[in-house]
């Protein structure tokens, strides 16, 4: 039978595991035996058919930047961001998609097809993202049967393998992406509570305070600067990162700097580099507040902190966890890995839900224990303009439909009015927010809803969001009168058609990646 298997699609680093046939996840190595793949691209220039993911990729980029591409999950969702290479444009769903080719070809070249597949996300991520994330995975043949939030899959890995109970704060800091969750957590009964991200703050972030400190250092000796190409900068980049993982170890990292007016002794103590990264310690800081804010909980009322992702290795942030809560944060598990393999349960549950006769009997009986309840982590509603019953006048504002931390599945309904005589057509929105003033809200989907002619005003047109356990929204909306019908799956393109996505599709299946 295929395989089922969880990947963790990350900022710098990418993963994936697979359900052995007890049920137990296990990391499939890549092709070059190693358990962690780089989520960096390289177009070949000698060989243009050729794209090189990886490993290979990330060292290729030294020798020329503008063929590769790094980091593109911070883009994803955005429409308007391309990489030219050649003349062609990749989006950051075709980017991404490469990435998971390669994790996909590697693991069948050992294990055999893979049948479904759940594919993580920070808990942040809106609805575009999300949708695009799939599509990725969709668009190389995956059978993408649900998206997990990254914290959530790490917390139901830690479940599973170790002892955790209580009130469960997830502290998910990645190469790219920042994550905290609450959660209540009863042997293997899993309830979501709250989160709160932030997906431009991550390990590439104190990287590029230590490459700052690198570069004053070059500049306080010879008064020129380090950096003079593209290719310097890669280079340093990665000087940057070593140096980070060395003061995660000893007090001093020493580097020699090779610049333009000759090179030098450079060192870089834990003090200058904790001073730097303070200002992004401290916003991890102030996400976790509002995380306890929102549970209704104090620092005294979390009995279990668990760390993910690789940036979690930092002195400076397990010191401040140690200080907020008063105990050090559980660190049992491979914080770079514990989403993969928390993905690949969170699959094999999606699996057997869905439809448990095409699950293998052993894999069904290692997942039966386990139950996660998840919840909505945006609020979603609408723009509507109600009169305003001091003024007598209509007033625009956005009105949430579906609150968050609503426990999935969900659904929510509200009835709306027209506005005037005869009005014949209504633009309907998808907001994503918890503000009432449209302005401090994010508009994820607008539609162009039809209506019948030749009506009076105030007639009632009813608005049903529902959230489903694949972490899929559904928006329908429905004039009450006529029955007429606009049906809404939030996506990043909705102006791209069917055979313009098949097409896509098959020229990123054809593509060589190694």
């Amino acid at each position: 039978m295929a395989n089922i298997v969880g990947i963790d699609l990350g900022t710098t680093f990418s993963e994936l595991a697979i359900l052995n046939a007890i049920g137990k996840p296990e990391i499939v190595p890549n092709a070059d035996g190693e358990r962690l793949t780089p989520s960096a691209i390289f177009f070949d220039e000698e060989n243009p058919e050729l794209i090189r993911v990886g490993i290979e990729a990330l060292n290729s980029r030294h020798l020329n930047p503008a063929r590769s591409v790094r980091c593109i999950k911070r883009h994803m969702g955005d429409a308007e961001h391309q990489v030219t290479i050649d003349g062609r444009g990749w989006t950051p769903v075709e980017l991404s998609a490469l990435i998971l080719k390669k994790l996909k070809q590697d693991s069948e070249a050992s294990h055999g097809p893979i049948c479904d597949a759940v594919i993580s996300v920070p808990a942040h991520f809106d609805e575009v993202r999300r949708k695009a994330t799939m599509d990725a995975g969709t668009a190389i043949g995956l059978n993408v049967i649900a998206i997990v939030n990254e914290p959530v899959a790490a917390a139901l890995y830690y479940a599973t393998t170790r002892q955790v109970a209580g009130k469960v704060l997830v502290y998910d800091l990645g190469g790219g992406t920042f994550d905290v969750t609450i959660m209540n957590v009863n042997g293997l009964q899993m309830d979501i509570v709250c989160s709160q991200g932030d997906h431009a703050l991550g390990g590439i972030d104190f990287d590029q305070k230590v490459l700052e400190i690198l570069q004053k250092l070059y500049r306080d000796k010879f008064g020129t600067e380090l950096i003079a190409s593209e290719e310097d900068r890669a280079k340093y980049e990665d000087e940057a990162e070593d140096v980070k993982k060395t003061l995660s170890r000893r007090p001093v990292a020493k580097k020699i700097l090779y610049g333009p007016s000759g090179s030098m002794r450079a060192e870089v103590t834990r003090e200058m580099f904790e001073e730097a990264i303070a200002p992004l310690v401290a916003r991890t800081d102030m996400m976790v507040e509002v995380a306890l804010e929102e549970a209704g909980l104090k620092p005294s009322d979390v009995t279990t902190v668990l760390l993910v992702g690789g940036s979690t290795r930092v002195p400076m942030v397990r010191a401040h966890l140690e200080q907020t809560f008063g105990f050090a944060p559980a660190c049992e598990v491979n914080v770079d890995e514990c989403v993969a393999l928390g993905a690949a349960l969170h699959a094999g549950l999606t699996a057997v839900r869905q439809n448990p006769d095409a699950v293998d009997t052993g894999i069904r009986t290692g997942l039966q224990d386990i139950c996660l309840t998840d919840v909505c982590n945006h609020s979603y509603g609408t723009i509507c303009a109600p009169i305003d019953k001091e003024t007598g006048r209509r007033t625009i504002q956005n009105r949430i439909i579906l609150k968050k931390n609503t426990p999935l599945p969900c659904e929510a309904t509200q009835t709306f009015y027209t506005v005037s005589q005869g009005q014949e057509k209504v633009e309907v929105t998808v907001t994503q927010g918890e503000d009432a003033d449209p302005a401090y809200v994010n508009t994820i989907a607008t539609h162009r809803f039809e209506l019948p002619p030749n009506r009076p005003a105030e007639r009632p047109i009813k608005v049903t969001y529902s959230y489903d356990l694949n972490q899929r929204m559904h928006c329908k909306f429905e004039d009450v009168d006529s029955g007429r019908v606009l049906e809404v799956d939030v996506s990043l393109d909705e102006e791209k058609s069917e055979s313009e996505a098949t097409e896509g599709a098959k020229e990123l299946q054809s593509l060589k990646v190694q």
